[in-house]
């Protein structure tokens, strides 16, 4: 995508469609559709003050070249973020700093930095390319995400022109990669491979990318979108701003269910259907008309009201539908529900493709690696026959188009480089967000936390037939989906045994995504005064994996039907 340096711009109150507005609420809530141009908080005035892409140049002809300290604070905590900056946390700051201090008092001068993989797709040159800025300019750091994305550490301000030049030379960008804006567009990770897909949705995908994103008139919305596009179910669809499920209509044919007003955090919400059907070819209008809507009358009053899920929640699925169609000028057509999954797929494993090939899905250990680790993983492809890679949502790494006679050998070769196709349960479900190591509003650790714990609970439960979701965060925002795993972990401090504050976790149960074939997700269960400390955590989970296994009514007893009916004690 090549970068246009947008002019200023007002918020385009002449862009709301006539005819389809909803009658205003009484209080306004900074919604452009209804007049409200004047920004109500510190945010949105930096980005009414000067359009965030806009920071590009700056970055590139200013602050680069006059170091940290020449950036302004404007720019370093509000626009920064649309090209896929956020200051890292200061190293050796407390967990229990962030009670005390706003989150801008703990920046260091180094960066993370997010680069965007729409889809998770990325060949072996842009492999390389990440793998070798990784190495040269972010200390070997590397993350992979649980949006598809990779993650790097470490970055000085004075580096930012020279890495993006060596991303954008293979076709990668960071371009609204963070940001209130459209954020990566998440997709199957075997789009186009799978025996069980009937439409490949990366030509929408793709669209979506070249059309919108980096387009001044979507870079200003209330919050971040979070959107997916994948004909099977095995994206978070249901906590997605806005996700595209594959369904067939039984007179159109393939297309695709349309799903809106999911989101985690602190309110957590499931996406609801829309009950409209899209063919592939109208998907990026649609996706377009949707954001739209969310830009004219999303919640700009208050930030943690700024999200899709709360106009949806009040509009209701009728009303929003409504607004949709006057945005795109025409009805949508009603569709059928689509069938979904017993359980997240999460494609770890060695697997057939449509076309006699294979494709292995391995495990980094709670999605950290390094950039000589993907530097080996490019080479270990290449030797055996493969030409690309695919990031899942589940922090996991697909290798496609294997010979069959190559698989074996390729299984021990990324085992060599410390991924993993057979993984335990353990390391193939538990996740992780970047917690206090480089999190400005984490409060506790979170990957070497995970990490061990996967290293433990392997050795106590070597032998024990239990397959649990285990989320790991460092904040109530739920970057590593809290709420929708079997036991998730949601960082805060708590009382030891010396009542001293440590560093703890309150407890979720029973959560996810798709309980059951036809069923939508649910969120865990959350008892008051559930916590453990972070050194307890093994042996709770132990406890707990022992007594949902002696107490449960048969093998087919799900782990969150048997937390649905238990009694508070047994889950302490």
């Amino acid at each position: 995508m090549t970068y246009v340096r947008p002019d200023r711009a007002s918020p385009p109150g002449s862009r709301v469609k006539p005819g389809v507005a909803p009658a205003p609420i009484l209080r306004g809530e900074g919604q452009w559709a209804f007049g409200h141009a004047e920004p109500l908080n510190d945010n949105e005035r930096i980005k009414k003050d000067d359009g965030p892409l806009n920071v590009r140049w700056r970055i590139e002809n200013i602050y680069s070249r006059r170091g940290f300290a020449s950036i302004e604070q404007s720019d370093l905590h509000g626009r920064f973020r649309w090209w896929g900056l956020y200051t890292q946390r200061r190293p050796a700051t407390a967990a229990g700093a962030r009670a005390t201090l706003d989150p801008h008092d703990l920046d260091d001068e180094y960066f993370m930095m997010r680069i965007r993989t729409d889809g998770g797709h990325l060949d072996l040159p842009q492999l390389r390319t990440v793998a070798d800025v990784s190495v040269r300019y972010a200390r070997d750091s590397a993350d992979v995400t649980d949006r598809q994305n990779i993650q790097l550490h470490w970055i000085r301000i004075e580096d930012v022109p020279e890495i993006w030049r060596r991303l954008q030379a293979v076709g990668l960008s960071t371009v609204e990669a963070c940001g209130d804006c459209p954020r990566v567009v998440l997709g199957s990770p075997v789009a186009g491979i799978s025996v069980d897909e009937v439409v490949d949705a990366t030509p929408a995908v793709r669209a979506i990318v070249e059309r919108f994103v980096g387009d001044p008139a979507l870079a200003n919305l209330p919050r971040k979108f979070k959107s997916s596009v994948s004909w099977l179910p095995d994206v978070p669809y249901e906590v997605n701003d806005l996700s595209f499920l594959g369904v067939v209509h039984p007179e159109r044919g393939p297309g695709f269910d349309v799903w809106v007003g999911g989101g985690l955090s602190t309110a957590p919400m499931l996406a609801r259907r829309l009950g409209a059907w899209v063919p592939l070819d109208e998907v990026p209008d649609v996706w377009a008309a949707i954001v739209e809507v969310f830009r004219d009358y999303g919640y700009r009053r208050l930030r943690n009201r700024a999200r899709l899920k709360f106009l949806v929640a009040d509009w209701g699925v009728e009303r929003f539908r409504a607004v949709v169609e006057g945005y795109l000028g025409r009805p949508l057509v009603d569709g059928p529900a689509p069938a979904l999954p017993a359980a997240p797929v999460d494609h770890v494993g060695v697997h057939p493709q449509r076309d006699g090939r294979y494709y292995v899905g391995v495990a980094p250990l709670v999605g950290r690696v390094s950039g000589t680790r993907l530097a080996a993983l490019a080479g270990a492809v290449e030797r055996h026959g493969g030409t690309w890679i695919r990031l899942t949502p589940y922090q996991k790494i697909l290798v496609p188009d294997v010979r069959p006679d190559r698989t074996d050998a390729l299984v021990a070769a990324l085992r060599d480089i410390g991924l993993e196709a057979q993984p335990s349960p353990w390391r193939r479900s538990t996740m992780s967000c970047t917690g206090i190591e480089f999190c400005k509003l984490a409060v506790v650790e979170t990957k070497g936390r995970a990490a061990a714990l996967v290293r433990e609970l392997e050795k106590r439960l070597a032998d024990v037939p239990v397959d649990l979701t285990v989320n790991v965060n460092g904040c109530p925002n739920a970057c590593a989906r809290t709420q929708v795993a079997d036991i998730g972990l949601k960082g805060q401090l708590v009382r030891g045994p010396d009542g001293q504050q440590v560093e703890g976790f309150q407890v979720h149960l029973g959560g996810g995504l798709a309980l059951a074939a036809g069923q939508a997700g649910a969120f865990g269960r959350k008892l008051r005064g559930l916590r453990t400390t972070a050194e307890d955590l093994p042996d709770y989970v132990e406890r707990l994996v022992h007594r949902y296994l002696a107490g449960r009514r048969s093998p087919a007893e799900t782990f969150a039907q048997w937390i649905g009916r238990v009694e508070e004690g047994q889950l302490r």
